[in-house]
């Protein structure tokens, strides 16, 4: 993990001190700030997603948005610029979503099989994807799991597939394609055709019912704003628990025993008097894309100014600060079998995107990203952070549903601007951007090994006039 290297002059000491004391004191606080480093991106995806967990379980009843602990919920709508739970939200698929508690009870997830992409992703409550259900898994005829948690010993009844967690806390991720307004309905069928109930409910065979859960307005607020103000002393005392409730992977123990001289591990108890400099911890936060980002170069697979991020991504291992970045720009990604999400936030020449310019991005006849059979794409522009951006026409990406117009030659041309492209054969082919800075996604679901051999061309993308 990368040493977070604190400014000289926020390590100033007194004066009175001799140069070898003075020097002795400034690498003894700096390697304690080496793990508070450490220890903050270990534990940020476990707090980051217990925090989202805490947001989305916020509610008596399930609605479109939230349920209780143990109870699916079904977005209704596609993604928009209101919706802020969650960073760079595609706008190609509804969402079915859980979180679980399996440490009373273990649980039974039945997804439907569709003609169409509808995928089911559960993950740890450390993000990492533990099983992929339905598209792009190994068995899409496997419809019916058990999931249970690490201290499970019941029998595995027969037509369920045992899924063990790791984790007591568990996030039930699916994915169904839409094709559009119209075809909402279609989604709406697939969603009510998933189940999830109690493993003893399901035994019985009795209706299910599921228990009201509870209201806190402290509750209702953005995931990743309320971790990123957490002080040093409510961020570590909240890990610390959940890693009592969740406990590390045996591949953690040495970065457990790093941390753990701080007070920063399983039913540890953090002294937050180590933080002799509020300034130096504001600007660990600020820093921290950067400096994640930076550490997560060798992940990185450039394709044209696109790129994207590879493997082990959502199978991070001991990866942490991989593991920490992908929580913070895209909490809850695919691995790359199931899906890849290209990047670009400059154009062709390397310019930074500027949203006073307009640009084009040309796809070549015969390249448009290669799928499997119910794979897709989609290109998504997304605002400094990470939401996607507000636009008269509510349109917040293109993709292999748009109705869109192909030049004579095959070619396929998108124009982004702010403004409505005067010329009236632009319009289907227009992606709205911001003022501001602005960054784009590329999403290839199910996509072909040529996308990874580098036989596929990825497309341009040039200022326009």
């Amino acid at each position: 993990m990368k040493k977070f290297a604190i400014l000289l002059c926020l390590l100033l000491i007194p004066f009175s001190f001799s140069g070898c004391t003075a020097n002795q004191a400034q690498e003894e606080s700096s390697t304690t700030w080496d793990t508070i480093y450490d220890a903050y991106v270990y534990a940020f995806p476990l707090v980051l997603v217990d925090a989202t967990m805490t947001k989305m379980t916020n509610t008596v009843t399930a609605t479109n948005t939230q349920a209780p602990v143990n109870q699916l919920f079904h977005s209704r709508n596609l993604a928009s610029a209101g919706d802020k739970d969650v960073v760079t939200l595609n706008t190609d698929t509804l969402y079915s979503q859980a979180f679980l508690d399996l440490s009373q009870t273990a649980m039974v997830f039945v997804m439907p099989q569709t003609d169409r992409f509808c995928s089911g992703e559960i993950m740890d409550a450390y993000s990492n994807a533990v099983k992929i259900t339905g598209s792009g898994s190994d068995n899409p005829d496997q419809t019916a799991f058990l999931i249970t948690g690490p201290d499970y010993s019941g029998e595995v009844p027969d037509g369920l597939t045992q899924i063990q967690m790791p984790t007591n806390t568990a996030w039930i991720l699916c994915r169904v394609l839409s094709y559009g307004q119209d075809d909402l309905p279609n989604v709406y069928a697939i969603q009510g055709n998933m189940s999830l109930m109690p493993l003893t409910n399901y035994l019985s065979g009795e209706s299910y019912v599921p228990a009201q859960g509870s209201y806190d307005e402290n509750n209702n607020f953005i995931p990743i704003d309320h971790v990123m103000q957490m002080t040093p002393e409510e961020f570590f005392t909240a890990a610390n628990q959940l890693m009592v409730d969740n406990p590390p992977a045996k591949a953690d123990n040495a970065i457990l025993e790093e941390i753990s001289t701080i007070g920063v591990g399983p039913g540890q108890t953090f002294d937050a008097s180590i933080i002799d400099d509020e300034g130096a911890w504001t600007d660990m936060i600020n820093n921290l894309p950067t400096s994640l980002l930076a550490d997560s170069q060798s992940f990185m697979v450039q394709m044209n100014n696109w790129h994207f991020f590879g493997e082990p991504i959502a199978e991070f291992g001991t990866e942490y600060d991989y593991r920490a970045l992908i929580a913070l720009d895209g909490l809850a990604a695919n691995p790359v079998s199931v899906a890849i999400y290209p990047n670009a936030n400059t154009d062709s020449n390397g310019d930074t995107f500027d949203g006073n310019n307009n640009y084009v991005i040309h796809f070549d006849a015969g390249q448009l990203p290669p799928t499997e059979e119910t794979g897709f794409w989609s290109i998504t522009a997304y605002d400094s952070s990470n939401f996607l951006i507000d636009n008269p026409i509510n349109r917040y990406s293109i993709n292999d549903r748009s109705d869109l117009v192909y030049n004579a030659d095959g070619s396929l041309d998108i124009l982004l601007s702010t403004q409505e492209p005067s010329d009236a054969s632009m319009v289907n082919n227009w992606l709205p951007i911001s003022n501001d800075n602005f960054h784009l996604y590329l999403r290839i679901y199910l996509p072909q090994q040529s996308v990874f051999d580098g036989s596929w061309a990825a497309p341009t993308i040039e200022k326009a006039d």
